[in-house]
């Protein structure tokens, strides 16, 4: 199974339409957007041929995206868990805006789910801590000290373990 991961796309519809043309293309089978959409018009174009999941992240404006979310996905409030998969060889993954640094760092070492996925940061990233493997897909680049200079969103290969399954994608958004 193949897991589509963004997050902070903050009404960047290019940004949006490039990272919804990269889990197309890759044929991914779900997309789990980790938050600060902002608007309800940049949740839409996720709309497409995959299961869709999605956190409230720490904007104004996220409020409001539940209902559009719901009409065609899963939204999750502001934090969440998803099985990827059936039975021993089931992917567990724990999902939150990332806004909290201590929250996440707890999700990771339960020891619980094999997979947290988050944001806010705005900075890519992969590690993994004794079994846990947490992952932040980027976001759109901002400037703050160890922000991301490009926009970037991450793929999962379920039949893959670790870090290693784990791909960060650069897009031009």
């Amino acid at each position: 199974m193949l897991i589509g991961i963004v997050s902070d796309t903050h009404d960047d519809r290019a940004a949006v339409e490039a990272a919804v043309a990269l889990f197309e293309s890759a044929g991914v089978d779900a997309v789990v957007h980790c938050g600060d959409f902002v608007a309800p018009f940049s949740v839409t174009p996720f709309d497409a041929e995959f299961a869709f999941y999605a956190v409230r992240g720490n904007n104004d404006g996220e409020w409001a995206v539940e209902s559009t979310v719901d009409g065609f996905g899963e939204y999750l409030g502001e934090a969440g868990t998803l099985a990827f998969g059936d039975g021993p060889d089931a992917v567990d993954v724990a999902v939150t805006h990332g806004t909290s640094a201590v929250v996440v760092d707890a999700l990771v070492d339960c020891g619980d789910y094999d997979y947290v996925f988050h944001g806010h940061t705005h900075a890519h990233g992969v590690e993994e801590r004794d079994g846990t493997v947490r992952v932040n897909p980027g976001g759109l680049p901002i400037p703050v000290d160890g922000a991301d200079d490009a926009f970037r969103a991450a793929t999962l290969d379920t039949t893959a373990t670790g870090a290693d399954a784990v791909t960060h994608h650069r897009l031009d958004g």
